[in-house]
């Protein structure tokens, strides 16, 4: 009988870099879809990560106006979230929604009691075990989970 290499299994906890001021409004504000030109198919656990880039056009989106006027956290996790569902643009179903992307839906925002400064990375990407280890993460972890 032929030997078939056992899959992988998915990573429990993924995190996903944001522009600034994107990612700290996940985690303080109210915004719960991220838009994306791809899809995913992981549903669960993702630590919101604040990159160190300013979005250029947010200053022309009235939802981000309130976030740029304060200080916010650039190459830090801000926030744990689960991401619940990606689907393509079905009209506007919140006025976080983008035409012509995938809405990527958050639910369980737990932000972190304080920014913990990590790298962050392109795309949805794998946490070593040093950074889930945190204990900075560990109630916005559980919380999530709950």
């Amino acid at each position: 009988m032929p030997h078939t290499p056992e899959l992988a299994p998915a990573p429990e906890v993924l995190a996903l870099t944001l522009w600034q001021p994107w990612a700290s409004a996940i985690a303080y504000g109210t915004k719960r879809i991220e838009n994306r030109t791809w899809p995913t198919e992981h549903r669960g656990l993702v630590l919101i990560h604040a990159g160190r880039t300013t979005d250029p056009n947010a200053h022309d989106a009235p939802m981000a106006r309130p976030f740029l006027r304060r200080p916010f956290p650039r190459g830090a996790i801000v926030a744990v979230a689960r991401l619940e569902d990606c689907h393509t643009d079905d009209g506007w179903c919140t006025l976080w929604s983008a035409r012509s992307r995938y809405h990527w839906r958050l639910t369980d925002v737990t932000p972190l009691a304080r920014p913990l400064s990590w790298p962050g990375a392109r795309g949805l990407w794998t946490p070593p075990p040093g950074l889930l280890a945190s204990p900075l993460l560990a109630d916005a972890l559980e919380a999530a989970r709950d």
